[in-house]
């Protein structure tokens, strides 16, 4: 695998992504060829959270190219260096999360994002969650924080959760 080229390469297929989104194609698993998978698979990325940038990009424009990139860059450096290049076996039940509403010190979504962020960190999440949904941008723009940001936060973190919050409680009064 080359690294140096991946920033190249990713741009190329998520502009695939968005191209074959526009003309109403709809099924993640049909996007890609063999090299394209090959690509997200040896950085630890699915066709699917390729799908959700393409969709998200263009229903609203965001996360946006440089958000997925700056995503992307942060899980593919725990995925080549914390998991070994190997996918995790695990993937997060979603009716195990907080609801939507629930908060921390006051902080709505807080509670259902971190574990959101550390199954996107490891690779864990099922096709029907995205890291930096909707939700997730509403979250992290209140808080003025970047998603790739709050990724780092989580594998700094990772087993730590009230440095997680103590931090998000910090940036959230300056």
């Amino acid at each position: 695998m080359k690294n140096y080229d991946f920033a190249a390469r990713f741009h190329l297929i998520y502009d695939h992504a968005v191209a074959l989104y526009s003309k109403g194609q709809r099924d993640a698993s049909t996007y890609f060829d063999a090299t394209q998978l090959a690509f997200l698979a040896a950085n630890g990325i699915t066709a699917q959270h390729m799908y959700d940038y393409a969709e998200d990009q263009l229903n609203g424009g965001e996360p946006g190219y440089d958000n997925a990139l700056a995503i992307e860059l942060v899980r593919r450096d725990y995925f080549l260096n914390a998991q070994g290049g190997k996918a995790s076996k695990q993937v997060l039940d979603e009716s195990k999360l907080p609801a939507k509403t629930e908060a921390i010190q006051g902080i709505e979504w807080l509670p259902r994002i971190i574990p959101k962020a550390k199954a996107k960190l490891r690779g864990e999440l099922p096709a029907s969650l995205m890291y930096s949904c909707g939700g997730d941008r509403k979250f992290l723009k209140a808080n003025d924080i970047l998603g790739a940001e709050f990724l780092s936060l989580i594998w700094r973190n990772e087993n730590n959760d009230s440095a997680i919050v103590d931090w998000v409680v910090k940036r959230r009064g300056k």
